[in-house]
């Protein structure tokens, strides 16, 4: 597997026929072990052990429709109040982070309706803040952790500031 700038984690790989496997501690089984789901495992616990969200409120490969389709997200996070925080769209490291994949998460974003979008493919991250009050998205420099994500989640960061004369 490719090398991540994300922090590396203790993973456990095991064997099956000719698939190598991956322990997936949120979904409690092994799953085989692919370029993206290396990526995905990496997000988790980046998110989890480094940025202080919940893993109950983690979820891998949620099902959803879109335009009558049934289509599944990458990772999700859930804020307190059960609504979506941050929807996450992992490639493998040799996927390029292009207009494709921001057009395939904001597409999956319009019946989700997330706050915030993180495209990453573990060596490259790209992460919005979506305000659709305001129909807009701004990029951000960095990917926020739990309490920054609640924060800019709530309804005041879409409100515009206000300026002092």
């Amino acid at each position: 597997m490719h090398e991540l700038t994300l922090p590396p984690f203790g993973h456990k790989l095991t064997q099956s026929g000719q698939n190598v496997m991956i322990w997936d501690g949120l979904r409690r089984k092994y799953v085989v072990l692919t370029p993206e789901e290396w990526v995905r495992q990496h997000v988790v616990h980046y998110l989890a052990d480094h940025l202080g969200y919940p893993r109950s409120l983690l979820s891998l490969e949620r099902g959803h429709a879109y335009n009558q389709r049934r289509k599944r997200t990458d990772l999700c996070a859930f804020g307190p109040n059960g609504r979506v925080l941050l929807l996450v769209e992992c490639k493998a490291a040799t996927v390029r982070i292009d207009a494709t994949v921001a057009h395939q998460a904001a597409t999956y974003n319009q019946t989700i309706g997330a706050p915030l979008l993180l495209l990453t493919n573990g060596v490259q991250h790209f992460c919005w803040h979506v305000d659709p009050v305001n129909r807009t998205n701004r990029r951000l420099d960095f990917i926020p952790d739990f309490e920054t994500a609640k924060q800019l989640a709530s309804p005041a960061a879409s409100q515009p500031e206000e300026t002092s004369q």
